[in-house]
C-alpha cells in the first residue's frame, strides 16, 4: 500500500493541491502555518495543538473565497452569528481532520521529494507571469512575509504528504464490470406510457363555502398572516464621484504638478540578478566554508549559473542559474540591497554579504539606466488626480457639515439636502434583511430599524458605508409588525380552499380512474366526463425535460406489472395526473468504452470517496481530539 500512495504524488493531483495550498498562502502568508508563538490554542489532537490563528486565518480564507463566487449573495449569510458560529465550526473540524491525516501519514513514513517541491511551487499560477514561473515574484512574496524558501517548502512538505494520503484513499474505490453493466442498464434505460391531466379550474367554479370553514382556516394557520416589520427609509447620499464635476484643474497646475513630481515618472534603473545562497541552519561555519569555496571558483572564471544550480540553497533559483529578475527598492533586506546596488559593471559579482536568511554572492546580469516618462504621457492622469484630491477635499469638509445638520435639524433631512446639494431618496417599504439596492449596506441595516429611527423619529448619524461614500438616513414611515384580521385576507383563503376542496375532488375522480384500470373496466365513460384523454409517451429518459418532472419521476418509480403500473400525482401547476407505465425499454451498448469508463470513473469516485470518510471516521474514533473552550 505503502508504495500506491507514494506512486500517487506523480499523477496530476500534485496540480490540483496547488489551488488548495495557495488559497491559504495569498491571503495571508505561510506564517500563520509555519509560526504560531503568540497564537492560543482552539483544539489539541492528539497532543497537538491547533492555533487560533490557523483557525481565523481558514475561516477568512473559506469566507474570502464564497465571497469571491457567491457575490454580496453571501453576506446576509454572514450577518447570522448562528451561522458564523456553524461555520467556523465546521472549518475547525476540517482541520482536525487535516491534523489527523498529517499525523497518519507521518507514521506510515509517507514522504515528498525535493524535486516534487520545486515541480508544485513552479506551477503556482499565483508565482508566474505570462504563465511561466517568475523567480521575482515568488521570492518577493516569500519575503514580504517574512519567511525564507526553505521554510516554505517545509510548509509544501507538510501539505503535500498529507495530500498523497489523501489521494491514496480516495484512488481506492473500484467497480466490477457486473456493476458498470448494471448502472448502465439503469441510466439509460428509456420507459414508454402515458399520461392524463385533471385540471382543478373545473371543479372550483362549482365550490360553495361555509364561513365556518373560512374561520377555521384562519384561525388554524394564523400564524401566516403575521406581516414583518416594515419601514420606508428616506436619505440622502455624497460620494466623490458627485463632488468631480465641481471642481477645476488649470493646465498650469498640470505642468507643476509634473515637475514637482518629477520623480514620480522617472523609472529607476532596472537592475536584473541572480544570487547564490548559502543557508545557515546546519551552522555558519559550514556555510561560509562553501560560500567562500564557491566564491574562488567564481575568481577562477567559473561559470556562476553552473556554480548556482550546484551550490544554491535556494532550490527555485537554482534551477535558472540564481536568477532573482529584476531588483526593486525594498524587496530584499538593506544588507543585500547594497550590496547589489553597489554593483556598477553587468557581470560583476559580490563577495560573501551576510543577511538573515543566509550568506549570498550576488551578480549583476543586466542593467538598464533610468528613463523619465514624457508630460504629454502623463497629463491626462494627472488632471485626473488634482480633481479627484480636491473632490475629496470638498467631499470630507461637506460630509461634516451633513453630520453636524443631520444632528442638529434631527426632524428633517432639508437641511443636510441643501448643503450636500444632493436630493432626498425615498424607498419602498421593506423589512429586515430584504433592504433595497439603494441602502443595501450593513451600516444601513444596523440602523434602520433602531428605536432611535423609529420611535423617536430622529435622522441618523453620517453612515461612512465607504472611503468615498457617506448616507443620512430617516425613517419616512413604519408598519410595525402585527396580524393582518380576517376580512384582509378573506380573499386568499377562499381561493386556497377552493383550490383544496377541487384538488380534493379531482384526486378522488383520478382514484376512480385508476381503480377502474385496475379491474380492466372501460375508462370510455369515466373519461368522457371531464373530456379526458390519455397522451403517450416513448422513448422517455430520466433526464426528459418534455414532461413535468414528476410525471417523469412517477414513470420510473413505476412497475410494468399490473396493479403497480399506475400513480396518481399532484403536479406543480395543482392539477392532479395519472401516470401508466406500458414499457421499460433497455437499448444500451454495453460495449462503448466511453459511455463505460465514464461509469467506471462514477462508480470509483463514489467508493473512494467513502472510504476516505471511513478512514476519517475510524482516526477520530481512536484520537483525543480536546476543544479548548473559550
Amino acid at each position: 500500500m505503502l508504495q500506491n500512495i507514494r506512486e500517487g504524488i506523480q499523477g496530476p493531483w500534485a496540480i490540483a493541491i496547488v489551488a488548495l495550498i495557495v488559497v491559504s498562502f495569498v491571503f495571508t502568508g505561510v506564517g500563520s502555518y509555519i509560526s504560531s508563538n503568540n497564537s492560543t490554542a482552539v483544539a489539541l489532537v492528539n497532543g497537538e495543538e491547533i492555533q487560533e490563528q490557523t483557525l481565523e486565518t481558514a475561516y477568512q480564507n473559506e469566507r474570502a473565497r464564497l465571497e469571491g463566487q457567491f457575490g454580496d449573495a453571501i453576506n446576509q449569510l454572514f450577518a447570522s452569528e448562528n451561522y458564523i458560529n456553524q461555520f467556523r465550526g465546521d472549518i475547525l473540524e476540517r482541520l482536525i481532520n487535516d491534523e489527523l491525516m498529517s499525523q497518519k501519514a507521518e507514521s506510515l513514513g509517507l514522504r515528498v521529494s525535493d524535486e516534487q517541491i520545486k515541480e508544485t511551487i513552479a506551477q503556482m499560477p499565483e508565482f508566474q507571469l505570462a504563465g511561466r514561473f517568475d523567480n521575482d515574484t515568488y521570492r518577493t512574496t516569500l519575503l514580504r512575509a517574512g519567511y525564507t524558501p526553505t521554510e516554505f517548502a517545509e510548509f509544501m512538505r507538510v501539505q503535500m504528504t498529507r495530500q498523497q494520503l489523501e489521494n491514496a484513499l480516495r484512488g481506492t474505490g473500484f467497480s466490477l464490470q457486473h456493476q458498470v453493466d448494471r448502472v448502465l442498464t439503469l441510466q439509460e434505460q428509456t420507459r414508454s406510457g402515458q399520461s392524463l391531466e385533471v385540471d382543478i379550474t373545473e371543479y372550483q367554479a362549482s365550490i360553495t363555502l361555509e364561513e365556518s370553514d373560512i374561520q377555521s382556516y384562519y384561525e388554524n394557520n394564523i400564524a401566516s398572516y403575521d406581516t414583518q416589520e416594515q419601514v420606508k427609509l428616506a436619505y440622502v447620499t455624497l460620494s466623490v464621484a458627485d463632488m468631480m464635476p465641481t471642481v477645476e484643474v488649470s493646465a498650469e497646475e498640470v505642468e507643476q504638478y509634473y515637475q514637482d513630481n518629477i520623480g514620480v515618472y522617472t523609472s529607476e534603473e532596472q537592475r536584473r540578478i541572480a544570487h547564490i545562497l548559502f543557508e545557515t541552519l546546519d551552522g555558519e561555519e559550514a556555510a561560509r566554508a562553501r560560500a567562500e569555496e564557491v566564491l574562488a571558483k567564481l575568481n577562477q572564471g567559473e561559470d556562476f549559473a553552473a556554480l548556482a544550480e550546484e551550490y544554491s540553497d535556494d532550490i527555485i533559483s537554482a534551477e535558472i542559474g540564481g536568477d532573482l529578475d529584476i531588483l526593486n527598492p525594498g524587496d530584499y533586506s538593506p544588507e543585500f540591497e547594497d550590496a547589489a546596488f553597489a554593483l556598477s559593471e553587468v557581470n560583476a559579482f559580490t563577495g560573501i554579504i551576510e543577511t538573515e536568511f543566509g550568506l549570498h554572492i550576488i551578480k549583476l546580469t543586466e542593467l538598464a539606466p533610468a528613463v523619465v516618462t514624457p508630460f504629454a504621457e502623463v497629463a491626462p492622469a494627472i488632471r485626473n488626480d488634482l480633481m479627484t484630491d480636491r473632490a475629496t477635499e470638498e467631499f470630507f469638509a461637506i460630509q461634516q457639515e451633513m453630520d453636524r445638520l443631520a444632528f442638529e435639524e434631527i426632524e428633517s433631512l432639508d437641511a443636510v439636502s441643501k448643503v450636500a446639494n444632493r436630493p432626498i431618496i425615498e424607498t419602498d417599504f421593506f423589512q429586515a434583511g430584504q433592504l433595497p439596492a439603494g441602502v443595501n449596506y450593513p451600516q444601513v441595516a444596523d440602523v434602520a430599524f433602531s428605536s432611535e429611527l423609529i420611535d423617536e423619529g430622529v435622522n441618523s448619524q453620517l453612515l461612512e458605508l465607504s472611503s468615498e461614500l457617506v448616507m443620512v438616513a430617516r425613517v419616512a414611515e413604519h408598519k410595525p409588525q402585527r396580524t393582518r384580521s380576517l376580512d384582509e385576507v378573506r380573499a386568499s383563503i377562499e381561493s386556497e380552499l377552493k383550490v383544496e376542496k377541487a384538488q380534493e375532488q379531482a384526486l378522488a375522480y383520478a382514484q376512480d380512474i385508476q381503480s377502474a384500470m385496475y379491474d380492466n373496466q372501460d375508462l370510455s365513460e369515466l373519461l368522457a366526463e371531464h373530456s379526458l384523454t390519455w397522451t403517450q409517451h416513448t422513448g422517455l429518459k430520466r433526464t426528459s425535460a418534455e414532461l413535468a418532472k414528476p410525471v417523469v419521476d412517477a414513470m420510473f418509480e413505476l412497475d410494468v406489472l399490473q396493479g403497480g403500473n399506475t400513480s396518481v400525482i399532484t403536479l406543480p401547476s395543482g392539477n392532479i395526473a395519472i401516470v401508466k407505465l406500458n414499457a421499460v425499454n433497455v437499448d444500451v451498448d454495453l460495449s462503448d468504452e466511453a459511455l463505460s469508463e465514464a461509469a467506471k470513473q462514477r462508480i470509483a469516485n463514489t467508493q473512494g470517496q467513502q472510504t476516505y470518510q471511513n478512514f476519517i471516521d475510524a482516526l477520530r474514533a481512536n484520537a483525543e481530539v480536546k476543544l479548548v473552550a473559550k
